[in-house]
């Protein structure tokens, strides 16, 4: 059997994957997870309505949403003193389309 791989990627993730990386690292959690799944399209939730249908702290909600803000899975925007989160589908939509035209290619 001969193996035919592609070395060019074995030290370093390219750049185009970079964002793919962190989105799986950040929903490798299954909290993480939950969270997302929370939103209906187009919500927008805050950490105390997220922390109100959770088993979670609102300290630990806190801090998942942050690895999901710095992932670009959700997107934060302030209004008065209260954090706003939503999904950030159109990247999402561009990470896992990348996924997928990975995947179609003949491997």
């Amino acid at each position: 059997m001969i193996i035919d791989m592609n070395k060019d990627y074995s030290r370093a993730i390219p750049e185009t994957w970079r964002d793919i990386s962190a989105v799986f690292a950040a929903l490798g959690d299954e909290h993480r997870q939950r969270i997302l799944l929370t939103f209906e399209p187009g919500e927008r939730l805050n950490v105390g309505q997220i922390a109100e249908v959770s088993t979670l702290a609102r300290s630990t909600v806190s801090h998942h949403l942050k690895v999901l803000r710095e992932a670009g899975v959700l997107i934060a925007e302030r209004e008065g003193k209260e954090i706003y989160f939503h999904v950030n589908k159109p990247f999402l939509q561009d990470a896992f389309g990348k996924v997928t035209t990975y995947l179609a290619t003949d491997l």
